[in-house]
């Protein structure tokens, strides 16, 4: 299934049914009077959290919905039938905003979650409502009330624990192969992660949801290479894991570059909780590694520092048990 985790739509409220203005004729009874029925109540949009997906991918081409109006009234002051409600299904940790951006309408990050986004339009009354002792035989009736309608952004944040970050061909999608029960695409050539990967880490009793981000490179919130929009993926996450290619020369530079992207950002991901995995630890000589990681050590400022190879499946137990010490302060 293809990933897509923004989506605008315009969604309209059903219109309210008009009013009658019918009179009662009836053999043998001279004097009828009115007895027209109100109508019916539009219906309302209604967005609704789902859990087990993880795309707005339903949004892509239908992007207009509408709900149904509500019926007209009838004689006997019968009410017209309301207009059933309008349910959109969305995954689980959707926000709803407003066309602009700049309002936050709703944030769905429970399973069931519903917000009503446009509110349908009241029926209107009939004629039986007009009479009085001076107008015993009222003709006029009201229109249903016009529905509420707007266009709306939805946005995916994906709910899980751990974010895997880094440059691409850091190792990410190997690592969380190795760690999860997760299939991403692994290749030897950057971006090979277009969509972030969701795998699951088991930990002694515990487990952990762990989101693999698309690679970031210098000026990505700037929208170079893919850009940081995927970052929204890691602000729900209550740890990051920044992974480095150990093969690169100087890790203290990937390292600040990294962290530079997710202050330009902002939403406080600069401020996680972050732990520092150096991965290609069977790839690089002992004397190299032991000079590089005292740099790095310098530019983490006291940030616990874990070296591994995912590939080689080294150093993953010591890297499940700082993530376990991490995730549960």
């Amino acid at each position: 299934m293809k990933f897509l985790d923004v989506a605008k739509i315009f969604v309209k409220a059903g219109d309210g049914g008009n009013g009658s203005a019918h009179m009662r004729r009836e053999k043998y009874i001279e004097y009828g009077g009115p007895d027209g029925g109100d109508g019916g109540r539009g219906g309302d949009v209604i967005f609704r959290a789902r859990p087990n997906v993880n795309t707005l991918i339903d949004y892509r081409f239908k992007r207009h919905f509408l709900a149904p109006n509500g019926k007209a009234g009838s004689s006997k002051q019968k009410t017209g039938a309301s207009g059933e409600n309008l349910v959109l299904e969305v995954p689980t940790g959707t926000v709803i905003l407003s066309e602009n951006l700049q309002v936050e309408y709703a944030d769905l990050d429970q399973d069931g979650a519903e917000y009503r986004a446009v509110k349908g339009g009241n029926g209107g009354w009939g004629n039986v409502h007009f009479k009085s002792p001076t107008n015993r035989a009222p003709r006029q009736a009201n229109d249903g009330l016009p529905g509420e309608e707007r266009t709306v952004v939805l946005q995916l944040k994906l709910i899980a624990d751990i974010g895997l970050i880094g440059f691409p061909n850091a190792g990410k999608s190997t690592l969380l192969s190795v760690i999860t029960g997760a299939r991403p695409k692994i290749a030897d050539y950057p971006f090979t992660t277009l969509a972030p990967q969701l795998g699951v880490m088991y930990a002694h009793d515990k487990e952990f949801v762990i989101v693999d981000l698309p690679g970031l490179i210098e000026g990505a919130a700037e929208g170079v290479g893919l850009g940081d929009k995927f970052l929204a993926h890691a602000e729900r996450t209550r740890l990051i894991l920044h992974l480095i290619d150990g093969t690169e020369e100087d890790w203290a530079a990937r390292y600040k570059a990294i962290r530079h992207e997710l202050d330009s950002y902002g939403f406080n991901l600069i401020n996680k909780p972050e732990i520092v995995v150096v991965n290609k630890m069977d790839s690089v000589d002992a004397s190299d590694w032991k000079a590089r990681m005292a740099k790095l050590k310098r530019a983490a400022k006291g940030r616990e520092i874990v070296s591994i190879s995912a590939a080689g499946r080294l150093g993953l137990d010591e890297l499940k048990a700082a993530v376990e010490k991490e995730m549960g302060k």
